[in-house]
């Protein structure tokens, strides 16, 4: 990235770094290490590990942060450009020190090693194990680098031809998809992408026309609601509490696909009572909708097995399938609180 193409406060970091001695660089990069890995941690706000961002055969897990900071991970970014992969302060330092060398060899890095030592602390949304990352524009500047030693020539080891290989692929997946989206951002277009989006989803999902009804929740999806809620299962009986049909909705249907509950609450009629007329399973497709439920019970069933109490299975949950994000049709809280035991209606 030239300097002249850099406008606004960026401007004036560049050329704040541009100022400094490279003594100088080291103290601050020190400095701001040592304040990063004090422990602060960022919540992220968007983001699941299912959903990469994806150029070429390249998957870059990434994050959207409070404050609305676009984060790429650190073993992601250090996979996209082909580097051996470690995690924490060893990744950052590989990286670094990688940078570092080529700045040696003459490459203009700018302040480069100096943020890549300094990554950011966060948290996945869904819980889980927090991670670091980079704001994502770092990638690009990796790549200039790179790319750049590679046409001087007589930098990059044999070893380390690869990575310039790969930053090239990746450079060019940038420039696709930045020219795409600032189409449609230009033309507005990403309002109706983000709406035909879900229309697909709802498309592959929820059938026309109603299913002839199967037995589909297994005896042990039952077994296992009555058990870590603390009550009596009869294998002989199928009367279940009133509220079961609300955690289903939680716990199942909510975690399936994006907007695949409230289309279901759309199309499917109650009796004069407020009853529903249809099963919801009964309004899924027979090849994506149906098969993905029965995949999921499974694995809901096996959590469930694996569970000592209502709380411990909510949270294992929530860490495996995370529930999308639409409205809840009624409050869960009083079956998630610290007072709440799980068990009893």
């Amino acid at each position: 990235m030239r300097i002249e193409e850099i406008t606004g406060k960026a401007a004036g970091g560049y050329a704040r770094a541009d100022a400094l001695t490279k003594e100088e660089r080291t103290l601050i990069a020190k400095k701001a290490a040592l304040k990063r890995w004090s422990g602060e941690i960022k919540e992220a706000t968007h983001g699941s590990p299912d959903h990469p961002l994806r150029i070429g055969n390249v998957d870059l897990p990434c994050y959207v942060l409070e404050g609305e900071i676009r984060v790429l991970t650190q073993r992601g970014m250090q996979t996209g450009i082909g580097m051996s992969t470690s995690g924490g302060s060893s990744g950052a330092h590989r990286l670094a020190l990688f940078i570092e060398n080529l700045a040696d060899k003459g490459v203009d890095c700018k302040d480069l090693a100096m943020r890549i030592r300094n990554p950011i602390h966060f948290r996945p949304g869904g819980g889980g194990y927090a991670a670091y990352g980079y704001e994502a524009t770092i990638l690009a500047d990796i790549c200039d680098a790179v790319l750049a030693a590679r046409k001087k020539g007589g930098i990059l080891s044999t070893q380390q031809t690869h990575i310039a290989d790969q930053c090239e692929i990746l450079v060019r997946g940038f420039a696709r998809i930045g020219i795409i989206a600032l189409i449609d951002e230009a033309t507005g277009f990403q309002i109706d992408r983000k709406k035909d989006a879900l229309a697909k989803i709802l498309e592959a999902f929820v059938a026309k026309e109603l299913q002839p009804y199967l037995t589909t929740f297994p005896s042990d999806f039952y077994e296992g609601m009555f058990t870590l809620r603390g009550l009596n299962f009869q294998k002989d009986s199928v009367k279940r509490p009133p509220y079961f049909g609300h955690l289903t909705n939680d716990v199942v249907y909510k975690r399936l696909a994006p907007g695949v509950l409230e289309e279901l609450k759309k199309i499917t009629p109650r009796n004069e009572k407020g009853q529903l007329k249809h099963r919801f399973f009964q309004h899924l497709t027979s090849n994506t909708g149906y098969p993905k439920l029965r995949e999921r019970l499974g694995s809901i069933v096996t959590l469930m097995k694996l569970s000592t109490n209502w709380k411990d299975f909510m949270d294992k949950l929530d860490r495996i399938h995370p529930k999308y994000g639409e409205t809840m049709m009624l409050p869960f809280d009083e079956y998630r609180d610290e007072q709440d035991s799980g068990k009893g209606l």
